[in-house]
């Protein structure tokens, strides 16, 4: 039998998801949670196989429990299901430690198919999801900035002048200058807005 744990702010959803699995022979829901905080504790008590984590509630979010459940009930395998898949919610809760991203437009046989994989310790991933993730490995690399280029840019960021910069970082306003054309043909862009912009997209700044 298979133990899970259900964490989800709305106590629908939780009824929803508790009728469809409890009705497999081979599933048994034998807690719920309605936020973050009060899923690592269930966790911890009482050692699921699976948590299904809702990603955005109260009290703490869905990554933050997956990153505490992993770490202080190893074994727990913490499968994501939620209604968001942006590129950063997906990449978070897989960098949390998440073995599985499933949607909850899930049919109830995806369902619990999906929690049988991850209690074998399977990764699940909803076809959207996987696509998403082959999107961001084949991502080209950023920009190698230098340590220097993105001081600059870090405190362009801030609304500072070149003037101000050159004094806050004790060079010469042609030297702030000459750091930021380098920086804006590394990223290939054509002023300061854009350049900041980029720099963040990048996770530089």
């Amino acid at each position: 039998m298979i133990r899970i744990l259900l964490v989800d702010d709305h106590p629908v959803v939780r009824h929803g998801l508790r009728g469809m699995l409890d009705a497999e022979p081979d599933l048994t829901v034998v807690g719920e949670a309605s936020s973050g905080a009060e899923g690592v504790a269930q966790a911890v008590a009482l050692r699921p196989d699976v948590v299904l984590m809702d990603l955005r509630m109260p009290g703490g979010d869905g990554v933050s429990a997956t990153e505490q459940i992993v770490a202080s009930a190893p074994g727990v395998r913490v499968m994501v299901l939620t209604t968001y898949e942006s590129d950063r919610d997906i990449l978070r809760a897989i960098e949390a430690g998440a073995g599985g991203y499933l949607l909850k437009d899930a049919s109830p046989a995806e369902l619990a198919d999906a929690v049988r994989a991850a209690a074998r310790g399977e990764t699940v991933l909803a076809p959207s999801v996987a696509s998403t993730l082959v999107r961001q490995v084949r991502r080209p690399a950023p920009p190698a900035l230098s340590a220097r280029e993105i001081e600059v840019l870090r405190l362009v960021a801030r609304g500072l002048t070149n003037a101000d910069i050159g004094r806050q970082l004790f060079i010469s306003e042609a030297t702030v200058k000459t750091h930021l054309l380098r920086a804006f043909n590394k990223l290939d862009v054509a002023d300061r807005t854009a350049a900041v912009t980029t720099a963040m997209e990048h996770g530089l700044l």
